[in-house]
């Protein structure tokens, strides 16, 4: 009963949002400003209308949904990204849905100042900034928390000296411009010189590091030190940058001397050519995350806009399919899932674009 009163309701609100005004603006990402929708093209993605998930949302039926798709944003995000899209046309979608690797910052840029995507993935929260470019744009981002990631640690396999991992303020000097040689780290450490690898300022990886490792050792006051950190670790010595994570392993895999750290999940595609780095005395797993003793932890999301979502019933719908799928693949992707209560506050997130 309470599916069939659900799904009647859905049309319902589907049909007083198609015949009102325009869509009132919400002051924060999270929040989800009302939204106008075409109640028919929008009830072809529910099948059967009145059917309902786990998470309280109407079950989209990819045959029915149809248009393109575009998103763009991190790299950390893209393979959840691919692997729910993968699962969306294997059930039947027949549209085209773009996914552009170019890092949480640059996938803000085309959502937000030019408009050109419908949908952002990101590692990281959207700054304020962000949003007042959205504001710009009439668009009012509204946040998917999709998963969680770990920051993995990596070193050449032939690094025999970090057997017992390093503490956080050993990693943020060893990507600092306070240290050349491994040894300026720890004496007992090789008289080499580091070579950093890291992602570019685009990144969210980037991002989330300067705040979890770097801030934490160059910020003691948030007014006068702020930005000491990325002035840190961008002023290092052999310091290379890339918003390609691919460039990134194969620049550690090289050199005995190498360090770098990325996505958790790129760390397990390449296994076999590094070794991760325990931190604060704990290796990420799945376990050290869920229960929160791995230091270097973050979430994931996705964001959209209300309107996007009712112009295009097809991102909608890939919205709600994304949610409704994520932890049936986050796992194959190195990924771990989003707890409970933000999932649902997701699912919650999506269903308020309907008042």
């Amino acid at each position: 009963m309470r599916s069939r009163l659900f799904g009647l309701l859905f049309v319902v609100m589907l049909a007083v949002a198609a015949c009102g005004g325009q869509p009132a603006a919400a002051p924060q990402p999270t929040q989800a400003p009302a939204a106008q929708a075409e109640p028919t093209k929008m009830a072809e993605a529910a099948a059967p209308a009145a059917s309902e998930n786990t998470l309280g949302l109407p079950m989209v039926n990819p045959l029915n949904v149809q248009g393109d798709i575009i998103t763009a944003g991190s790299s950390t995000v893209f393979p959840l990204s691919e692997a729910v899209a993968e699962r969306f046309r294997e059930e039947g979608y027949a549209g085209n849905i773009t996914i552009d690797s170019i890092g949480s910052g640059a996938g803000f840029e085309r959502f937000c100042k030019t408009g050109e995507s419908d949908v952002a993935n990101a590692s990281r929260k959207i700054k304020d900034s962000e949003v007042e470019n959205c504001a710009v744009i009439d668009r009012t981002p509204i946040e998917f928390r999709v998963g969680t990631d770990a920051l993995a640690i990596v070193v050449n396999p032939a690094n025999d000296w970090l057997g017992d991992g390093v503490t956080l303020a050993e990693l943020a000097k060893l990507y600092s411009k306070d240290a050349v040689n491994w040894s300026d780290v720890n004496p007992a450490w090789p008289a080499q010189p580091i070579k950093r690898f890291s992602p570019g300022t685009d990144s969210g990886t980037f991002d989330y590091f300067i705040e979890a490792v770097m801030d934490k050792a160059y910020v003691k006051d948030a007014t006068a030190d702020k930005g000491k950190g990325e002035e840190a670790l961008l002023a290092a010595a052999n310091l290379q940058l890339s918003e390609d994570d691919n460039v990134l392993v194969q620049g550690v895999e090289g050199d005995k001397y190498a360090i770098g750290y990325f996505g958790f999940a790129y760390y397990i595609e390449n296994e076999g050519k590094l070794q991760d780095v325990a931190v604060e005395g704990v290796a990420p797993s799945a376990e050290a995350v869920d229960a929160g003793t791995y230091k270097l932890a973050r979430p994931l999301f996705i964001y959209s806009d209300a309107e996007v979502m009712a112009a295009k019933p097809q991102v909608a719908a890939f919205v709600n399919f994304y949610l409704s799928s994520v932890n049936d693949v986050i796992s194959e992707v190195g990924y771990f899932p989003a707890p409970k209560d933000a999932l649902a506050q997701s699912a919650q997130a999506w269903l308020d674009v309907l008042k």
